[in-house]
Parts: C-alpha cells; sequence; structure tokens
C-alpha cells in the first residue's frame, strides 16, 4: 500500500488518538535447536476498514518528529502490557535512540518496570544502528542505566555501515542482528557468506549473540547455521502474527 507523503502524519496522528495500533510478533529461534528465545514486537496501525499496516508504510514519515516518539511509547506501552499478561513472553520492542530524552516514554519505562517487579529480566529493547549512531554516548549511558534492571538490548541493522567499532565495544548490545541484505540468498552468495562470518565473529568477540533476519528459505537457515549464526528469524518460522505462538516452519511460495 503506498501512501502519500504528506498523508502520513495526519494518518499516524488519527490512529493513535483513536487508539488503532497494535503490536505484531515474529519469533526468533535458536539455529541449533529450533527454540524461540524472543518475539520481535512490530508496531502496526490498523485502518478503518481493519487492516494493518507495517510500519514500513508510516514510521519513516514520522520516526524523526515527535509522532515518532508516540509510536515508540505505545509500542513500549503494549509490550509491557503484554509482559505481565503472559509470564512465558520476551518481546524485543523498537525504539529510536531520540526517545531516551522524551519524559513521556521514559515514564512508561519507569512506571512499568515498577508495576511488576523482575518484568525487565525479560524485556528486550531494539535500537537500530543507524538511531543508536546518532546518540552514541546518550545511548551508552541509557544502557548502563536499564541493565541492573534486568533489560537487555539489541542492535538492529548490524553491518549497515554505521557503527564503529570503538562505539560498539561501549554499547556491548546483548543481541546483534544482521542486516537483511546480507541474508536473501545468502547460500549461493559467497561474498555474503565471508561478511555474515565477519559479523558473527565481531558479535561473538564482544560476548554477543546475533541473529540473522529475513531467514525465507531453508537453504538460507542451512547456510547461516554452518556460518555459525546464533539466532534466526523470519518468514520461514513464522510472519508477524497478532498473538506470540511457538514458532512454526511456514509454507513457502
Amino acid at each position: 500500500m503506498a501512501l502519500d507523503a504528506a498523508d502520513i502524519p495526519c494518518l499516524v496522528r488519527a490512529a493513535l488518538a483513536e487508539r488503532r495500533t497494535e503490536l505484531a510478533y515474529q519469533p526468533g529461534i535458536v539455529a541449533r535447536t529450533g527454540a524461540t528465545v524472543f518475539h520481535e514486537g512490530l508496531i502496526r496501525l490498523r485502518d478503518h476498514g481493519g487492516r494493518l499496516l507495517p510500519a514500513r508504510h508510516f514510521l519513516p514519515g514520522v520516526e524523526e518528529t515527535a509522532l515518532g516518539r508516540d509510536l515508540d511509547r505505545v509500542a513500549l506501552c503494549e509490550g509491557l502490557e503484554a509482559l505481565r499478561r503472559d509470564p512465558s513472553l520476551r518481546p524485543s520492542i523498537n525504539m529510536s535512540a531520540r526517545s531516551i530524552g522524551d519524559g513521556r516514554w521514559r515514564r512508561t519505562l519507569e512506571d512499568g518496570l515498577a508495576r511488576a517487579p523482575g518484568i525487565g529480566e525479560r524485556l528486550v529493547l531494539e535500537i537500530s544502528e543507524s538511531s543508536a549512531m546518532t546518540l552514541p554516548e546518550v545511548v551508552c549511558r541509557f544502557m548502563a542505566e536499564a541493565r541492573p534492571r534486568g533489560v537487555a538490548f539489541a542492535l538492529d541493522e548490524f553491518g549497515a555501515g554505521q557503527t564503529a567499532f570503538r562505539h560498539l565495544r561501549d554499547f556491548l548490545f546483548d543481541l546483534v542482528k544482521l542486516d537483511a541484505h546480507f541474508i536473501r540468498g545468502v547460500e549461493a552468495d559467497p561474498d555474503n557468506q565471508v561478511l555474515c562470518a565477519a559479523l558473527v565473529a565481531v558479535a561473538r568477540q564482544f560476548g554477543m549473540a546475533s541473529v540473522a533476519c529475513g531467514v525465507e528459505t531453508e537453504a538460507e537457515a542451512r547456510s547461516l547455521s554452518g556460518i555459525g549464526v546464533d539466532c534466526l528469524q523470519g518468514f520461514l518460522w513464522g510472519r508477524p502474527a497478532r498473538r506470540p505462538g511457538a514458532a512454526r516452519r511456514m509454507p513457502l511460495p
């Protein structure tokens, strides 16, 4: 669905006002065992016809504005509520580095962690590589503050070219998610195999688990497992769904 860029802020503002937002969950599984270890909670807008709009249709148009902070806050609120409802859930909630300085987002996090002691030990906050590098010192301080509460952190789009390794050493994310551009057809692409292996080696050196995103075929999964990727995520195990469930293989076209 193509949206006019000028219409996106109005669409997002209306959806927020009418509470037409929700999370869609996609599982991340252990490459060697197939066990589900987390579910990424992806923000969606529901239009008046009941259809769910993926974030790629609206988030780039508002990510750097106050509406982007509002979307982050709603996603966090819904993720925290899901944590309270389901003690077996470990969600990864996307956020922008800019939200760290947003008072309402910080209060949502603090209130959620305070209302349910120990809940932070199942929460993963996910920041894209490009976002983290806009405010690296701020991100580092925030991670140091949140870690004693049990909160874990994931770096999305790892390898997209933004992260200086000196910052990576300071960040010490728990998970790094390999940029999806390296994954498609990796079994037949020696260059991407080398790049993935290098990124996995860097992650392992700094004590971070690696996650390959966008995995759609058995051949990709086998190749990535052979390279040493720790976890896999993609349509092969499930499309984003309103309720998190056990990972299962999806029929492929």
